[in-house]
Formats: C-alpha cells, sequence, structure tokens
C-alpha cells in the first residue's frame, strides 16, 4: 500500500504600505478608485474623499505602485505617475469631474 504526502510551503508575504494623492471627488469616484487599485496582491486600498490621498498595503513581490496607479489611471483618475486619458476621463459620470492640471 502507497501512502502519498502532500505538503504546501507558503512563502512569507512582505507587505508595504504606501500613500499617494488620486484626483476625484465624491463617494462614486471612491468606489471606482478603489475597484481599480484591487489588483492582485492588493490587501488594502482606501480613498480619502477629503484629502484626495489613497492608502495602499499590498504585496511587493506580487504587484508595484506603478501597476496600480496605472490601473486608477486606466479607469480616469490621474495619480502622481500617471494622467488619465482624456476619453476615459470624459467617460466618467459628470460629478466624478475633477479639475485637472493642465
Amino acid at each position: 500500500m502507497m501512502i502519498l504526502f502532500s505538503v504546501t510551503t507558503f512563502a512569507k508575504e512582505t507587505f508595504t504600505k504606501t500613500s499617494f494623492i488620486v484626483s476625484g471627488n465624491c463617494d462614486m469616484c471612491k468606489s471606482r478608485i478603489e475597484k481599480a487599485a484591487k489588483l492582485k496582491g492588493v490587501k488594502s486600498v482606501v480613498w480619502n474623499e477629503t484629502s484626495h490621498i489613497l492608502t495602499l498595503i499590498f504585496v511587493v513581490n506580487i504587484v508595484s505602485v506603478d501597476e496600480v496607479q496605472q490601473n486608477i489611471a486606466q479607469a480616469g483618475y490621474d495619480t502622481p505617475k500617471f494622467k488619465a486619458e482624456q476619453t476615459s476621463y470624459y467617460n466618467l459620470p459628470q460629478c466624478c469631474h475633477y479639475d485637472r492640471d493642465k
């Protein structure tokens, strides 16, 4: 009789916390921004409507801050490193049209 054992080893995940500004206006922006930032490897994301600061906790070897910022920009919101395409910005609901740097 043969018995097989399966051993699963989990690598220790290293979490990093960072914050950056994301342009937006309202609760609908909050929902869209947080959804766009919730990529694989992101443990927690909170965008503050008043301060416009997004706080991100993520696994360094799974996702990068640049990937998260790029995904947020694709959703229509400007980040420090990536500006949303005009079409993405204009596709946002009218209340979500924040003041953009020229």
